[in-house]
């Protein structure tokens, strides 16, 4: 199993419609064949600055990586995600 989780950041201000409508757009993802357990989160801690969340599960990496090559998820990366994340961290966990 791998987990992949991306921790970011967006341009728009706090609460705004953009915010609202990214996130909502962002449920495509979880659509694509191989995703199991997609959430997204809001993140509350005072230790960083970062604000919300993705996390997913896949079987293995041939799953991952058929989401990583999918169209939905290459057009929601060019056309949400690079015009609209500030920053964000990615990780690719497996269980120890």
């Amino acid at each position: 199993m791998i987990r992949h989780s991306v921790i970011f950041t967006l341009k728009h201000a706090s609460g705004s419609t953009q915010e609202a409508a990214f996130l909502r757009d962002a449920k495509i993802l979880a659509a694509i064949p191989g995703v199991t357990k997609f959430e997204q989160l809001r993140q509350v801690s005072a230790k960083n600055d970062y604000a919300f969340g993705f996390s997913m599960e896949f079987a293995d990496q041939a799953a991952y990586s058929g989401y990583d090559g999918h169209p939905d998820h290459v057009a929601f990366v060019r056309d949400r995600w690079v015009p609209e994340v500030a920053k964000f961290l990615e990780i690719d966990y497996v269980l120890v």
